[in-house]
């Protein structure tokens, strides 16, 4: 057996053994009651009355427009109660889940690969109901959906209802093509499985089309509508990856046109009229010539010698073929030629008539009859007709119905034909009846004959044609209104004679640029480029005239529109030829693999979400293209700060916003190049972490932290300033800010929240708003090693020796200095006072800033005062193996104040950064710190300021800047910086319970006696 007999067995064999599975299933179960589902309404009810004789009982389901039609039907030898019912087109809808269904919730990009799940549309409910309650009652459920790609997928939707609430209902298909009683008796004799791969090619399709409308359609409407306020301000700009194509060859023809060039020609004419009833114009062989001087030549040639000798006359049979039969893409050209009705309102009218048993399916692609199929009933059926009636006859009584055929076939529907004769129909309903019957009747009688004369003659050696044609039998013209042939009678000529041309001149035109597309040549080019389907063409149409990116001529041409022009030629700039139909059509390519079962439907799906993935990133990274192509229809572009145009980027995600589970993603600063991280929700949330200085670059990393929480977690890509960093550490790297990496932690002391074995940061609630300037001189990324100089830090006392690194901590302001009522910047250098000349909220403020301009110092003159010393002193010096207590971000969070400058011990009340008491609570939540006691702000939860601190942590800051009696204190111990440390923890130790001293561990491997610099795993 060859490979091809092997393939057709294994497509064949599928459908037998259906046919027999669910045959001797029927006959095995005693089904009593079968649940029978159609795809409409008016289907549900004529399947109903030709399977009840008329008989069947009406009920009223949930839903008031799909009624229950309840009857008794002889199902293979057994007596069965059928409730046939239906659906309204598709019951279920694709949709984003909850975080992505917002506009503004996610970066557009998300939706490539952001969760979908079906649901039931509200309007739908009712259908729903209507199922499961039918579906609890019966045995069997019968699927009487249209046999086309969505049928098969609305069928596969009832079954996943019905199902949910009875598992073992046995699913059987009803393959029909129309709603006749030979039709709808065999479908019930042959009940075949369901076809899970038609299926799955439209569940591909639909969430293609989703991810990529909506992720291009968000990203051009929030885009555009900022760039063009004035035009586009209330405008969906929509995306679809057929509509696009389909607005592709509309603004192709259009700049075709545009781009013509009229070319001059000229042409030799000759005319004979040998009466005064007779005229004869033969055309030049050479057709024309572009150069005047050739043709004047030739004319000339001709006119010294007028004479013409006629060389040939053939006379031959001419034949005008009949109409092949009718497919959907045939009819919907055809009605819009013809009949001027548009596509979308030819299908609307051919599926009420199918609905209503009138016509045979108007959705196929096949053009040519099944050798099975009868016609002779129906055409005898339209021998009633007064006007075709005897037509139809005249068929019968000349051997029968022999159409002519074509050479496409889809192997489920015959190609479109009339089912049922009726009279009764008005409008467009009868003009489109008419019509199909017609077509129908055409195809089915014989080819129009005539016969052609042609006449050769010969002028100076110059060859002219005419040609006569005499019509013998109209045939199918009789019937067929739409197509012409006239008769064309010319005088009878003999060869080898001559006669004296009545008139010969030269003649000049221009060559004329294309037509703009009509409808059908728009189907035309759709179908050739398989774009779309035929059941999808005229919807395509329809959204782009909807969208007004195209518009219509008075001869119903179409023309395309401003946006429509700029969208195009923005995206072509690009580089991606978004408009051409090669993407499409490779899509389209592949359902039909699958639904053949060739191809897998999820390699499908990743394959080209991953390719409309990769033209989407590049085409937000060339915006500016889009922008500067619609400027030149739309008039000029909104100018944009580089703020607001980085806001217009929709940068990627890094994380969720631990506080109002949002993304957090990264800002460039107001002022200098540097970059935070920042929540989606400001101002509602004010959730950010500034990164310092010393850090040049930071930027998204497309890898994932597999173990941060909540996922995902983004790595981030550092640059670091050269000297930044302790010596051997590269100055470039990704890690994760989620908190568990130990690198990034050292380098910029950030601090983490941990909890439930997940790790996550904190987040940084800046008291600087987004509209600030975040501090300049951060501390954060101070290097451990002895070589590095301490950060400069507050000191009113110049006499006083420096507190050794080993107890620093990070300042709370820009770093300085203050030496007496002296500010001294980072370089150590007097600060400079200058005031605020600009108008706005701080004209007249005053300011100091860096003398040289080096360091980019900057600090306000009335908050001088109200700098505080270092963060908390936690009792120990170094840092510690164990876990991390939970603490804020970075050096820049809220500072505490305290009731008194002395030591820990002193008491007082906590004050949050509202500058109000803080309020204790205890930690409930399960984990390592269920029970410990936390202060945090005491207003409700939506107006709280974000303030946290832990209560044994609670120790006041290192005494700075105080000339009272603490001060006294601080001078009369001068040993050295670590003995005032011991004086500060002893006092502390006297209001709680004393505490081990934590041992210094090194930042590698975490072991006690070496730092970093010196570690053994360095070297």
């Amino acid at each position: 057996m060859n490979s091809v007999t092997r393939t057709l067995l294994r497509v064949t064999a599928p459908s037998r053994f259906c046919r027999q599975i669910s045959t001797s299933m029927i006959r095995r179960a005693q089904i009593k009651k079968v649940l029978c589902v159609a795809e409409k309404n008016d289907a549900a009810k004529g399947i109903a009355e030709i399977m009840s004789n008329g008989r069947a009982k009406r009920r009223e389901g949930f839903s008031v427009y799909n009624k229950i039609y309840e009857y008794e039907y002889d199902l293979l030898g057994q007596n069965v109660t059928f409730c046939m019912t239906s659906v309204s087109g598709h019951l279920l809808a694709l949709e984003f889940k909850a975080p992505f269904q917002k506009w503004h919730s996610c970066n557009p990009v998300l939706l490539f690969d952001a969760e979908v799940e079906k649901y039931c549309p509200e309007n739908f409910v009712q259908i729903k109901r209507t199922l499961e309650r039918e579906a609890r009652q019966c045995q069997a459920l019968v699927i009487w959906t249209d046999c086309d790609r969505e049928g098969e997928n609305i069928g596969y939707e009832i079954i996943d209802v019905c199902k949910a609430v009875k598992a073992n209902i046995q699913v059987f298909r009803a393959r029909f093509s129309e709603i006749t009683p030979n039709s709808i008796r065999r479908a019930c004799e042959s009940l075949t499985e369901p076809d899970i791969n038609v299926s799955d090619a439209v569940d591909v399709r639909q969430e293609l089309d989703l991810r990529i409308g909506a992720a291009f359609t968000r990203f051009q409407t929030l885009r555009l509508q900022k760039i063009f306020p004035d035009s586009l301000s209330n405008q969906l700009i929509s995306y679809g990856s057929c509509q696009f194509p389909t607005l592709g060859f509309v603004v192709e023809r259009f700049k075709a046109i545009q781009a013509f060039i009229p070319e001059t020609f000229f042409k030799i004419k000759v005319v004979h009229e040998p009466s005064e009833e007779e005229s004869v114009e033969f055309s030049w062989k050479r057709h024309r010539l572009f150069n005047h001087t050739a043709c004047l030549v030739l004319y000339q040639m001709c006119m010294e010698d007028p004479v013409a000798t006629v060389i040939s006359v053939i006379s031959k049979p001419k034949s005008k073929w009949r109409p092949l039969p009718l497919d959907t893409v045939e009819l919907e050209k055809l009605a819009s030629r013809k009949l001027k009705i548009s596509a979308k309102e030819t299908m609307k009218i051919a599926e009420k008539l199918y609905t209503r048993g009138f016509i045979s399916y108007p959705r196929t692609e096949t053009n040519m009859f099944p050798t099975n199929l009868n016609l002779v009933p129906l055409v005898e059926q339209q021998t009633q007709d007064n006007e075709w009636g005897p037509f139809a006859q005249g068929i019968l009584e000349s051997g029968g119905p022999t159409p002519r055929n074509g050479n496409k076939s889809d192997q489920a529907h015959p190609p479109i034909h009339p089912t049922k004769y009726t009279n009764s129909l008005q409008g467009n309903e009868k003009r489109l009846y008419e019509f199909i019957v017609r077509h129908f009747l055409a195809c089915c009688s014989k080819d129009a004959e005539g016969k052609e004369v042609i006449v050769d003659i010969d002028i100076a050696q110059e060859k002219f044609s005419a040609s006569g044609l005499t019509i013998i039998a109209r045939n199918y013209l009789e019937v067929y209104p739409y197509d012409k042939w006239y008769n064309k009678v010319i005088p009878l000529y003999m060869p080898n004679t001559t006669f004296q041309p009545t008139a010969i001149e030269m003649m000049e035109g221009q060559t004329s640029p294309p037509q703009l597309l009509t409808e059908a040549d728009l189907i035309s080019l759709m179908e050739k480029h398989g774009i779309g389907t035929d059941a999808t063409h005229a919807e395509h149409i329809e959204t782009i005239k909807s969208r007004m990116y195209v518009g219509l001529t008075a001869d119903q041409r179409f023309l395309p529109g401003e946006l429509g022009m700029g969208l195009v030629e923005g995206y072509n700039s690009m580089g991606y030829e978004m408009s051409k139909p090669d993407l499409r059509a490779e899509l389209e390519a592949d359902l039909k693999l699958v639904s053949e079962g060739r191809k897998d439907k999820a390699s499908v799906l990743r394959h080209h979400v991953a390719k409309y993935k990769a033209v989407f990133i590049e085409s937000v990274r060339k915006a500016k293209k889009l922008d500067e192509a619609l400027s030149s229809y739309l008039g000029q572009a909104q100018e944009y700060t580089e703020q607001e145009e980085q806001e217009l980027e929709m940068p990627l995600p890094v994380r969720k916003c631990l506080q109002c589970n949002l993304d957090m993603v990264l800002k460039k600063r107001k002022e200098g190049t540097g970059k935070f991280l920042s929540c989606m929700g400001y101002p509602a949330c004010k959730a950010a972490v500034w990164f310092p200085d010393t850090v040049l670059e930071v930027s998204r990393d497309d890898s994932i932290c597999p173990t941060c929480r909540p996922h995902p977690v983004h790595m981030l890509k550092f640059k670091f300033k050269r000297g930044s960093l302790p010596p051997g550490m590269d100055l470039e790297f990704v890690g994760c800010i989620g908190g568990c990496d130990e690198t990034l932690r050292e380098v910029l002391n950030l601090k983490y929240l941990r909890g439930g074995g997940d790790s996550a940061t904190q987040v940084n609630h800046s008291l600087a708003s987004h509209q600030s300037n975040p501090p300049r001189a951060n501390a954060a990324l101070q290097s451990r090693s002895e070589n590095r100089p301490p950060p400069p830090r507050l000191n009113t006392d110049s006499s006083r020796p420096p507190l050794p690194s080993s107890t620093q901590a990070w300042p709370m302001q820009p770093s300085s200095s203050v030496q007496g009522n002296t500010i001294v910047c980072n370089c150590g250098q007097d600060a400079l006072l200058l005031t605020v000349r600009k108008e706005g909220p701080n004209q007249g403020r005053q300011f100091y800033k860096c003398s040289t301009g080096n360091c980019k110092f900057f600090l306000w003159a009335d908050q001088s005062n109200d700098q505080q010393g270092p963060a908390a002193n936690r009792g120990s010096t170094g840092h510690s193996s164990q876990t991390p207590r939970p603490s804020f971000g970075f050096a820049n969070a809220p500072h505490q104040r305290q009731s008194t400058r002395g030591s820990a011990g002193d008491g007082g009340d906590t004050m949050c950064n509202c500058n109000e008491p803080a309020v204790q609570r205890t930690v409930m939540k399960e984990g390592p710190n269920k029970g410990r006691m936390f202060h945090t702000c005491g207003k409700p939860r939506d107006q709280q300021c974000g303030f946290f601190q832990w209560a044994d942590e609670n120790v006041a800051p290192v005494a700075v800047g105080n000339t009272g009696g603490d001060d006294n204190k601080w001078n009369g111990n001068r040993k050295t910086g670590a003995s005032s440390s011991k004086a500060s923890s002893s006092k502390a130790s006297s209001s709680k319970a004393p505490t081990a001293k934590r041992q210094r561990t090194c930042g590698i491997c975490h072991e006690p006696g070496h730092t970093r610099t010196t570690c053994p795993q360095r070297q």
